[in-house]
């Protein structure tokens, strides 16, 4: 493993990409796209170079531009033409609909959108872009390819040869990024990640993970959300390891297959994907993974067994957020602490604020060279409004060992106060997942005049009973006040696409029954 150092943190992405070319060689294969194209790092420059010259007659310097890509070299390769040309790149989610992307163009004044017009076919998102026309101007790839002239050409070829003369040199505390809050709880802000984030946290993560540079990374997260962005794309590209990408983490069938043809190594996922991939796979189609890491939600104790009995592989459980470019905590192979995210990344502080009704641990504050520049709001466009004295608040309830183990509670918005009590809503879903584990389940709340609070749990199990999870509760020494009052069906649960649950839709269910 590379000793962590803060110097190494101080360049700008491009820099960071063009940095990876020397060490690993030009003509090195980087990305393994879904077609099985294999790009190299003088490939990726070239052509980052040849639509940034274009782009550069679109846009304005310091510019925030949104990239509406999914997972593959397009949207790696519209990323570093933003960057190269001193422009912002602004990561939009598709799937977050018509309202929340008006939203977060709002927040980030963003004017023009990066896609393409055969992800716009394929994906079905016509609607989508004709919604969104009065608020941004959208440049379509295959139309800046066509428009490139003698002189675009010229810099594609000598850019990678001369890149100190064509390229912006951009501060490495300036923004690099842009990138969206997954809004599951409310409206979408911006996260203003710097360059010297983004760039520290992968240096973060090369020094606590031993990484190899003949591995092979199989990212299918999408690069709107900072878990596939860095661990996914960029960490491999500024590694030296080839990421084989995939546009979609849905297609569960098509995933364990492609791990296998690829011969990756390292798998990026969540809970709920991964434990899709082994159901779904064939015996040996993960067998060339070393480990896979998993974020976003916990790691259950039956994704785990499922996977040991049919794969063997470890799960790297981590732990990270938006605003920390993502990655705070992660387990390593020869140190992986089930129940635990591991230990702290290198260069990192925290704090642990006391929270009412909660004697172990307290909410989480982390500090370090990856916590963001700030947030954009819609109420206040353009204007970045920084973490106190550099201390992000996670909202999340944590404990951490004498030995620095971080063991995650819950997010503290998903505690309930049940007769002066406080109860984990995660809790109450484990509970759930244990009766019925083949379903999904989610825990909410709502007020309760006697007790102040009242669970409701909302299922996919049509069978899904009160009295057989309080069975359950009560053989497993779990107290009664965790087991929900009442439960509801909803099929299927919905999902962001990041793979997390939409409470923000799971709460209107709940309102349109009556809750």
């Amino acid at each position: 493993m590379a000793k962590y150092s803060d110097k190494l943190a101080q360049r700008n992405l491009f820099a960071a990409l063009l940095r990876a070319k020397s060490k690993y060689g030009a003509k090195t294969d980087a990305l393994l796209d879904a077609d099985d194209k294999a790009y190299t790092y003088a490939d990726l420059i070239r052509a980052s170079f040849a639509i940034g010259s274009v782009l550069r007659r679109h846009t304005k310097p310091g510019e925030k531009v949104g990239v509406m890509m999914p997972t593959g070299a397009g949207a790696v390769i519209a990323f570093f033409a933003v960057l190269a040309i001193g422009r912002i790149p602004a990561m939009m989610n598709f799937t977050a609909g018509t309202r929340t992307l008006k939203l977060a163009c709002k927040a980030a004044e963003i004017k023009s959108i990066i896609t393409a017009h055969r992800f716009i076919k394929l994906a079905e998102l016509g609607d989508l872009v004709e919604s969104l026309n009065d608020t941004a101007n959208f440049l379509y790839l295959e139309d800046l390819r066509e428009e490139m002239n003698a002189l675009d050409k010229a810099i594609a070829v000598l850019g990678p040869v001369f890149p100190w003369a064509f390229r912006s040199h951009s501060e490495s505390s300036e923004p690099g990024v842009i990138l969206f809050t997954s809004g599951t709880e409310g409206d979408p802000k911006g996260v203003v990640l710097s360059h010297a984030n983004v760039v520290g946290n992968v240096e973060q993560i090369k020094s606590h993970i031993d990484l190899r540079t003949d591995d092979i990374v199989f990212n299918p997260l999408p690069t709107f959300h900072c878990f596939g962005l860095t661990g996914g794309a960029l960490l491999p590209l500024f590694s030296g390891m080839k990421a084989a990408l995939y546009p979609s983490p849905l297609h569960t069938k098509t995933i364990p297959e492609r791990v296998r043809t690829t011969g990756s190594t390292i798998l990026f996922a969540t809970d709920t994907f991964v434990s899709r991939y082994a159901r779904a796979g064939n015996q040996g189609d993960l067998d060339s993974l070393r480990f896979a890491v998993c974020g976003a939600e916990r790691v259950r104790d039956e994704t785990r067994a499922m996977i040991r009995k049919k794969f063997n592989f470890p799960i790297l459980e981590g732990y990270g957020a938006t605003e920390a470019s993502p990655v705070i905590a992660v387990n390593q192979p020869e140190d992986n602490r089930h129940g635990t995210v591991g230990k702290l990344l290198p260069g990192m502080e925290a704090r642990l604020d006391p929270v009412q009704g909660i004697k172990k641990g307290g909410r989480l504050f982390v500090r370090g060279v990856n916590v963001m520049s700030g947030y954009l709001r819609p109420s206040a466009p353009g204007i970045v409004e920084p973490p106190e004295d550099g201390w992000h608040d996670t909202g999340d309830i944590v404990e951490i060992d004498n030995k620095g183990y971080v063991a995650i509670k819950g997010r503290a918005k998903r505690f309930a106060k049940i007769a002066g009590e406080m109860v984990s809503l995660a809790v109450v879903e484990n509970c759930a997942k244990a009766v019925w584990p083949d379903n999904e389940h989610v825990a909410t709340t709502r007020p309760d005049k006697r007790k102040g609070e009242t669970i409701i749990l909302t299922s996919d199990c049509p069978d899904a009973n009160r009295a057989e999870l309080l069975a359950w509760a009560q053989s497993h020494g779990v107290p009664e006040l965790a087991v929900p009052r009442k439960i509801e069906l909803m099929d299927p649960i919905p999902v962001l696409g990041t793979g997390k649950v939409d409470y923000v839709a799971v709460e209107k269910h709940l309102e349109d029954l009556g809750h």
